[in-house]
């Protein structure tokens, strides 16, 4: 039998990886484009949708031009993007503004406003939370960072766009609409709106009690889908552009969290996965629907239907390094007029293993944009503590890649209460996992085995390629853990057991004992 092969797309914050991927799920051949992202004052992010379409419409040409042969034998595309973002669209498509993404959190007083009430359960007026929680298994969340608060946010301080809107659309299911010309949400995409009936997970639906407690407009949300629907063909300037058939199919799709759950092998209940990208999670699918309002963790419905997998969010991992290589190391100034090397992280990766464990003592909080998970808090921020005259810049790249996994550590314990077991192996994916120091440190700060995959940073977009080989008949979820190889597995050392357990007790104090200041500091 001839090879049939996937377009596939993963849409992070800093740009859409893009493959070409047989039905069998081997990844033939994938790229990468940079997309800009504008960080605004009052806690704004941003993104253009035209340069997300851009670039992922240039790298498939990319792929196609590499692999001229698999143009004919291409049968689908599906797409995995960044979620909890809103696109603003008029009824030709066309976006209406720039879209608000999942870092920001300017429509905070808003949800505030709708979750409020006399009396009061972590903030939440106690009937309207009850409600939610009943219905959708969770609830908006108050940092403003979940799309409900991005579209209150444009209803009142930009309420010109929101007259015009004919649909708000997830980031996914806006490139889906590119592709197909169709207005359409998936049940997984939607349930950050907080206005869908998920207690059936065969039967999700909007609920109008919801929605008039949101006070957003019904008729500004699109119809949903399962994700492993078939929207409809690509429109016919798409396939021509692409050199595509023009009966070529689009499926629904599933954001990134849900793509990754896939993509990592991890598709059976309690099989656990650590995403390190610019943000991080630790998810699993579960057989019940659940919340934690405390800590911010629900079980909402996944994109494996009649499925459910646990949701939560790091804000910041990978983004650390980021601002560690960019704003302290090799920022332009007068103090630095040269650029980082292109090999700069796998020359921290080298620092990093020459350092000893703990860092000496040194810990480095990674809150640098808020937190979701485990706290829901926008006013805490990152930092350094305990710095002497003898700390050196090695201890101060290291203390990062801990503090990521110290507040990973968190998420952990969180999550491992949440399902009510302990989670092992644990698999690790996204482009942190490349670093083979990262996932070991990981494993000792866990105190658990981890298995990173082969090809870890192609997980989500190998997650949207196996959506669309179970959509269009050539795979079964249960094939997919046999697709998925493991590279490389890492064993807790014991030597380093008693150094994290004494600096993670610190990290959580740190975060207590200050978390008043943030608020002070921070409250705009």
């Amino acid at each position: 039998m001839e090879e049939k092969y996937i377009l596939a797309a993963d849409l992070g914050t800093s740009g859409p990886k893009s493959a070409l991927v047989s039905t069998r799920g081997e990844v033939i051949d994938d790229v990468f484009a940079r997309n800009r992202l504008y960080l605004l004052e009052g806690g704004g992010a941003e993104q253009d949708p035209r340069e997300w379409w851009r670039t992922i419409l240039g790298n498939f040409k990319t792929l196609l031009e590499r692999n001229p042969r698999a143009a004919d034998d291409v049968i689908a595309v599906s797409c995995s993007t960044q979620w909890s973002g809103t696109v603003a669209v008029d009824q030709n498509g066309d976006p209406l503004a720039n879209a608000i993404i999942w870092l920001d959190s300017r429509g905070s007083p808003y949800v505030q406003r709708i979750t409020d009430g006399l009396i009061k359960v972590e903030g939440y007026g106690i009937t309207k939370i009850i409600k939610w929680l009943r219905l959708t298994g969770g609830a908006p969340s108050r940092s403003g960072k979940d799309s409900l608060a991005h579209i209150l946010y444009i209803k009142h301080r930009l309420p010109e766009i929101y007259k015009k809107t004919y649909k708000f659309l997830e980031p996914k299911d806006y490139i889906n609409l590119r592709l197909t010309g169709r207005f359409a949400a998936s049940f997984d995409s939607i349930v950050l709106h907080w206005v869908t009936d998920n207690r059936n997970i065969h039967n999700i639906r909007y609920d109008d009690r919801l929605i008039k407690m949101s006070g957003i407009d019904r008729d500004k949300l699109p119809e949903l889908k399962p994700a492993v629907d078939i929207l409809g063909p690509l429109k016919k300037e798409v396939a021509a552009e692409l050199g595509l058939r023009p009966e070529v199919q689009v499926v629904m799709g599933t954001p990134d969290v849900q793509a990754a759950a896939i993509g990592s092998g991890a598709v059976g209940d309690y099989e656990a996965h650590f995403y390190i990208g610019t943000s991080a999670w630790l998810t699993c699918h579960v057989p019940f629907k659940k919340t934690d309002i405390l800590c911010g963790i629900a079980s909402l419905p996944s994109a494996i239907p009649g499925r459910y997998f646990v949701a939560d969010e790091q804000e910041t991992a990978g983004a650390c390094l980021t601002w560690l290589r960019d704003n302290l190391f090799f920022h332009e100034d007068g103090l630095l007029e040269e650029k980082a090397p292109a090999d700069v992280l796998k020359r921290f990766d080298r620092i990093v293993e020459g350092v000893p464990a703990g860092s000496g003592k040194l810990i480095f909080t990674p809150w640098l944009y808020g937190e979701r998970t485990p706290m829901d808090d926008r006013h805490v921020r990152g930092g350094f503590f305990n710095q002497s005259l003898d700390t050196t810049r090695p201890q101060l790249i290291r203390a990062v890649y801990e503090g990521v996994a110290y507040n990973g550590r968190l998420l952990l314990h969180a999550v491992e209460k949440f399902v009510g077991r302990r989670l092992e192996p644990i698999r690790m994916i996204g482009g942190g996992a490349l670093s083979s120091v990262w996932c070991r440190i990981f494993s000792d700060v866990f105190d658990r085995r981890a298995c990173r995959v082969k090809a870890p940073i192609l997980a989500n977009v190998r997650g949207a390629a196996f959506l669309a080989a179970v959509a269009t008949g050539h795979l079964r979820f249960e094939d997919i853990p046999k697709a998925v190889e493991v590279a490389e597995e890492y064993a807790p050392d014991p030597a380093h057991r008693e150094i994290y357990d004494r600096l993670f007790k610190a990290f959580v104090e740190i975060y207590r004992k200050n978390k008043k200041i943030y608020f002070r500091l921070n409250n705009k």
